[in-house]
């Protein structure tokens, strides 16, 4: 027996491969088939199953291209419809894969057709559970997906069936092995490991104490931030179905000469996937800088309307790689790519623009000078500890909160490291503020100065 996760960066999201005597299964995939493909290929295994734990909101899932591509059989749990054809396994349902088991167990709560995948090895033994997002590391799925089908109340209470039912009799040293991992936006405070036990998880998960149910349900629904616009799309692509990543790539790489660029830019969306460094010495004006270099799918999901054309600015030979993953969020309306680069918008004497950055022992001074902090990570981030007299508006929600700031003030935008703060300095220029001023290495390196902190 093979078992392998494959983790997703960019997406926080973890899917696997398995494998026994030749057979392979695998769940929970990314949009590309390639990896898959590849080291099914590689390990002279034939893909016979593709697992789905459930419609996944965060990202479109590549299991019909994979099927499609491999021969392998799709396989939802109970109340799982789709306008495709898969196979919907019945609770306690067994497949066979090679010399191991996998059995179907049915726990809804984050969604109703929510399924973990127990595998028992060559012995009889089991060994890992599956758990998508019904079960993360030190957190739960959100309760919250089904735009008012069921409420979050309602959800919450057959999550807690189905973990004390289906998930906390097993063995402590059964291995959890979660879909998504430390950033992801499908619960509330995911813990920073990508795998864990039913032991572990049982001593430490909040969720896994025990409770009533009502507190319980309390517990589960505090605190839940809306989620990004996005979610509600992809949950319909993965139900509905989709055109071929490989089709995707055919249609949204064109390129564009600077004349055609600037023509579509009055109507779309002008993403910079560019790294921040070189994003703040020069870019077109109206660009939002989301890098390829952290978590861009995610963060492009949650800034960027799903239903407006994109056209991109990239390195040269990263086109493709910023097309495909834009299509693992199921954004797939790209008008086309600057050809060039950035360099050919320059060398044709167009307009640039460039955003201002500074140290962290720079802060203090220029705060002192009149410049006001602005906290843009996380509401939990900001809680912890910020900068004594900073102003917080967490990134995803910018551009709601613009209103309360005045666009001639200049504003030391930070977040924890530096990525975030640099999309929010190309929001904060967009919308037509004068003095965004970024803040190398963000929070992390402010908090090295003497910059007096509090808490709350």
């Amino acid at each position: 027996m093979y078992v392998e996760q494959i983790y997703t960066g960019c997406l926080a999201e973890a899917s696997y491969y398995i494998e026994s005597d030749g057979e392979v299964a695998i769940i929970d995939p990314i949009r590309e088939t390639e990896p898959y493909l590849q080291k099914a290929n590689t390990r002279s295994g034939k893909i016979k199953y593709v697992f789905e734990t459930h419609f996944h909101a965060d990202f479109v899932s590549g299991h019909i291209d994979l099927a499609k591509k491999s021969g392998g059989q799709i396989v939802y749990g109970p109340q799982a419809n789709t306008a495709y054809e898969v196979y919907n396994a019945k609770d306690g349902e067994v497949f066979s894969l090679g010399k191991v088991k996998i059995t179907a167990l049915h726990t809804p709560g984050h969604t109703p057709e929510s399924t973990c995948y127990l595998l028992t090895d060559e012995h009889g033994k089991d060994y890992a559970i599956f758990t998508g997002d019904t079960l993360f590391v030190g957190d739960v799925g959100r309760p919250d997906l089904l735009d008012g089908v069921m409420s979050k109340e309602d959800l919450a209470g057959m999550m807690y069936e189905s973990l004390n039912n289906k998930i906390k009799p097993l063995a402590d040293d059964v291995i959890v092995y979660p879909a998504h991992g430390p950033g992801s936006a499908c619960g509330k405070n995911i813990g920073s490991e990508t795998f864990s036990t039913i032991g572990e998880q049982r001593a430490h998960n909040y969720a896994l104490q025990e409770m009533s149910k009502e507190e319980f349900i309390a517990k589960v629904t505090e605190g839940i931030v809306p989620p990004p616009k996005y979610f509600f799309e992809d949950a319909r692509i993965n139900k509905q179905g989709y055109q071929s990543l490989d089709e995707v790539l055919e249609h949204n790489l064109q390129p564009l000469s600077a004349e055609e660029f600037g023509a579509e830019t009055a109507n779309s969306i002008l993403l910079d996937t560019r790294g921040a460094n070189d994003f703040e010495k020069g870019f077109i004006p109206g660009s939002v800088n989301i890098g390829l270099d952290g978590d861009y799918a995610v963060w492009v999901g949650t800034l960027l309307d799903i239903n407006k054309p994109i056209v991109l600015v990239t390195d040269e030979g990263k086109e493709k790689e910023a097309v495909a993953r834009l299509a693992r969020v199921g954004f797939e309306n790209v008008r086309g790519y600057l050809d060039g680069g950035f360099a050919a918008w320059k060398n044709a004497n167009k307009p640039v623009d460039n955003i201002q950055s500074i140290a962290a022992s720079e802060v203090k001074q220029m705060a002192a000078d009149g410049a006001q902090l602005l906290d843009v990570r996380r509401p939990g981030e900001w809680s912890t500890s910020h900068v004594s007299g900073a102003k917080h508006l967490s990134l995803a929600n910018i551009e709601e909160g613009l209103n309360e700031f005045d666009p001639k003030q200049p504003y030391l935008v930070h977040c924890l490291g530096g990525y975030r703060s640099m999309i929010a300095s190309s929001i904060l220029k967009k919308h037509g503020f004068e003095k965004p001023i970024n803040v190398y290495g963000g929070f992390r390196e402010m908090a090295e100065t003497d910059l007096k902190m509090e808490l709350g």
